[in-house]
């Protein structure tokens, strides 16, 4: 995978821009994306998950040395998103058993999102981490519900491209954070990730190995025109996800951003649609979110 530097220029800032664009562009190239910064607890749990045939004990192993993120996990086994008025756990194996895998990918991941907010060398870039990991955790929530009730895709599955939705915008801000004057220039960011951050994730998560229809979702989860053959697709759910994030406080102005979405027409899902699923779903979603960090 290639990409040219000149895409500094459309910031309007090529000084402060050119030589970020360029480390993005030599790393894409020669695809070695990847997010040292990261809590070690997430890049173990995902590594353990690479084995199809993993044994819970190691899992447990794993998440128990951490103990904020076992807390993490008892907490979503506990959810109401999960058990809703069910009984309550406080085995740690259990409630991996009840979470399921992609469940702890997905909390491990939040859970290490949520840790670069308290980061001493990434300080200025504290607050947009702490907005990017919170609506992270709203559209993995948001995918789930979403795929549960109106399609045939795995709601955990969902909630993982969920979780990683905004993983390229991640890596760009925690490396624009070396680069002082590109960070202070608002504009010359903007238009850095907005170019950026699809062919990141997807270099990224293609070198974390994350299943091919996640990769697939989170690089074309912003295409709003994006078409396919057959049934509702993970694509479809985080791209209706996303769109729902971003109208949930202003849901009157969806119709018109539903237009003309094939995701939406699939979905069957128009204005009255919409508000009636976050009316019917908020309970659910709330909790997951919470469950989740956000």
């Amino acid at each position: 995978m290639s990409a040219s530097p000149s895409g500094a220029g459309s910031t309007g800032n090529e000084s402060n821009g050119f030589e970020f664009v360029t480390m993005l562009a030599k790393e894409l190239s020669a695809g070695k994306i990847d997010l040292p910064s990261f809590p070690d607890v997430a890049q173990r749990v995902r590594k353990a998950l690479l084995d199809a045939e993993v044994s819970a004990e190691k899992i447990v192993r794993i998440v128990g040395a951490e103990p904020a993120l076992a807390a993490r996990l008892l907490q979503l086994a506990n959810s109401a998103a999960i058990i809703g008025s069910g009984k309550k756990i406080t085995d740690l194996r259990v409630a991996i058993a009840r979470i399921g895998l992609n469940l702890v990918r997905s909390t491990s991941i939040a859970f290490a999102m949520s840790q670069l907010t308290k980061s001493e060398d990434l300080r200025a870039a504290r607050e947009p981490l702490r907005v990017l990991w919170q609506r992270s955790a709203l559209v993995a929530a948001m995918a789930s519900v979403l795929a549960k009730r109106l399609s045939k895709i795995n709601p955990d599955s969902a909630a993982l491209a969920g979780i990683l939705h905004g993983i390229g915008k991640l890596y760009i801000l925690v490396n624009a954070v070396k680069h002082p004057a590109l960070f202070a220039d608002a504009q010359a960011y903007r238009g850095i990730e907005e170019l950026w951050h699809a062919n990141i994730a997807k270099a990224l998560l293609e070198n974390w190995e994350m299943p091919a229809d996640v990769v697939a979702a989170v690089h074309l989860h912003e295409d709003l025109e994006y078409l396919h053959d057959g049934d509702i697709d993970l694509t479809d759910v985080l791209l209706i996800a996303n769109l729902m994030a971003a109208y949930r406080e202003h849901p009157e102005d969806i119709e018109l951003n539903l237009q003309g979405v094939p995701a939406a027409r699939r979905f069957r899902l128009d204005g009255e649609g919409f508000k009636k699923l976050l009316a019917e779903s908020s309970t659910e979603i709330g909790a997951l979110r919470a469950a989740l960090g956000g």
